[in-house]
């Protein structure tokens, strides 16, 4: 029977882990080695050894309602979307609720975990730490990593020739906090991912000129979406996922391009994806294009090589005089901590999970990677409902997983990916048909249409998986039911006249009688 529990990092997934096991009635202890809370989310002046780093103008990406902890909703006065800090806040209000802080050991290093001599039979781990120069080991029932994958930086400089010639300042977005000392400057960023365009964007207001360097392009997204609404609340609902995924490729792949060229055509900009078909994660940024528009921001093609002040393109352009290049190239896994890496890379040296959670090959389900699955969804309630999947499944299960069935490959409609990406609804509804939390649609329009019709129609927020089953939380179809009148109470601060919330029947309107218009573009094309 699992009791002791480790877990590594006292992020926004090591407290979903600690507050998890608490619900089951085991014993945590979190290891972290910083002296605070928040991972990602936990703003330092200068970026620290191994632990994530952020820049002090980052917002979320994903609105309040569709990013909470599900018993947990954001106090109705938060912004819809956040700034770094007002989000660590809501992570301390968290923790204070429920109580977390006396499992956590800070400043304490995790810095070997290795399977106890008797594994096969118990599946317990030891693990050493560190604090104060002072080593201390312990045996665990099992362990839980939330070390998330921002930590270790890919700087892929030894792939541009000339770089190590070039006489201007070269490193990695890790290491960028603010626009100040590049005022005046002409830096070049490579990576458009969101980190890239959020530094493109920031810096365009001090630098004389910024270039964006992009290898294979990207669909860009406003976190504003139709009339205004948060994009996440609109597009990731249980209808339009079950339209997706039933739909003609064709079609489907025509109605994504289609919607993702809504707000402006992304080839006139130059960011139109090498495969556009593909869903590999878009980036968000409400600014680039008027950036772009406007010759702040220059896009170029990847960099072929540099010189001691220039960059030459792969189109063969040159750009004199180039002050700074800053590497937005993304992070690699790494897990110094575990004393045979082959558990979790296992397979051509990439990270093979069960469920994007288990190791396979190990003799007992004792070890869980929580936060590591990327997808269109907050990884607040993911790497949750994965915690929750984890201590069910280690409760339950006791035989040795087949390594070759049980991986989590990434959708072939992502395309290759170093990230283990989802389709966040249908992998959500994975984990809670397993341990009996997803909510019954059918039923649910047999005995609380209203609720019904907002859980399939509207967003699929975090509180539908505290609807039912183990951890049913008594306030969340309440919260499921006024989830619009909180996204609106915030924009509204200045009332007009004759105003009124009608989106969530015009939305549904829209909705019941899409199927009828796909329906007529479909026999179109035959």
């Amino acid at each position: 029977m699992v009791k002791r529990v480790a877990i590594i990092g006292a992020g926004v997934s090591g407290l979903a882990s600690i507050k998890c096991c608490l619900d089951e009635g085991m014993e945590p202890t979190c290891f972290e080695r910083s002296d605070d809370i928040g991972g990602l989310w936990r703003f330092t002046e200068c970026a620290e050894e191994g632990r994530a780093s952020i820049y002090s103008s980052v917002f979320t990406n994903s609105c309040k309602e569709m990013m909470c902890y599900p018993d947990f909703p954001f106090p109705e006065d938060f912004p819809n979307y956040m700034h770094n800090s007002k989000l660590q806040e809501y992570i301390h209000m968290y923790v204070k609720h429920f109580s977390l802080l006396r499992y956590i050991k800070f400043k304490t290093l995790a810095c070997s975990i290795r399977k106890h001599p008797n594994f096969a039979a118990t599946g317990q781990w030891d693990v050493i730490t560190e604090r104060n120069g002072q080593e201390e080991s312990a045996t665990f029932d099992a362990v839980m990593i939330c070390s998330g994958h921002h930590v270790y930086p890919n700087l892929p400089a030894e792939h541009f020739p000339g770089i190590k010639k070039f006489k201007g300042s070269y490193f990695h977005s890790r290491n960028y906090k603010g626009p100040a000392k590049f005022k005046g400057k002409r830096v070049l960023v490579i990576g458009l991912g969101n980190s890239g365009s959020d530094i493109a964007v920031e810096l365009s207001s001090t630098a004389s000129q910024v270039y964006l360097s992009s290898r294979s392009g990207s669909w860009l997204m406003s976190r504003v979406w139709d009339k205004g609404y948060p994009w996440d609340m609109l597009v990731l609902t249980r209808f339009q996922t079950f339209l997706r995924n039933t739909l003609p490729i064709s079609l489907a792949n025509w109605l994504y391009v289609r919607q993702m060229n809504t707000w402006f055509k992304h080839e006139n900009y130059g960011l139109m994806p090498v495969n556009g078909t593909l869903r590999k994660e878009p980036v968000f940024n409400d600014d680039l294009p008027s950036r772009i528009m406007c010759g702040m921001v220059m896009v170029k093609p990847n960099v072929k090589e540099f010189t001691e002040t220039s960059a030459v393109f792969e189109d063969g352009t040159v750009q004199e005089n180039i002050d700074f290049v800053i590497f937005a190239t993304g992070y690699s896994y790494s897990y110094p901590f575990m004393e045979d890496e082959a558990i979790i890379k296992c397979r051509d040296n990439e990270v093979t999970l069960y469920k994007g959670i288990l190791p396979p090959q190990l003799e007992k389900p004792t070890m869980a990677v929580i936060g590591l699955v990327q997808s269109l969804g907050a990884i607040i309630p993911t790497s949750e409902l994965q915690a929750r999947w984890a201590r069910h499944s280690q409760i339950l299960c006791t035989t040795r997983m087949n390594p070759l069935l049980n991986t989590c490959p990434s959708p072939s409609r992502y395309g290759q990916s170093n990230t283990l990406q989802m389709d966040y609804i249908v992998y959500m509804d994975e984990l809670a048909s397993a341990i009996g939390v997803k909510p019954n649609i059918l039923l649910l329009f047999l005995t609380d249409p209203k609720l019904a019709l907002e859980v399939y129609f509207g967003p699929c927020s975090p509180y539908q998986y505290r609807l039912t089953g183990p951890g049913k939380w008594e306030g969340a179809r309440c919260a499921i039911l006024t989830q619009w009148d909180r996204t609106l109470k915030v924009t509204r601060t200045r009332v007009v006249p004759g105003s009124q919330n009608c989106f969530p029947f015009f939305c549904l309107l829209a909705m019941l009688a899409l199927p009828l218009l796909l329906a007529v573009i479909f026999l179109m094309f035959l």
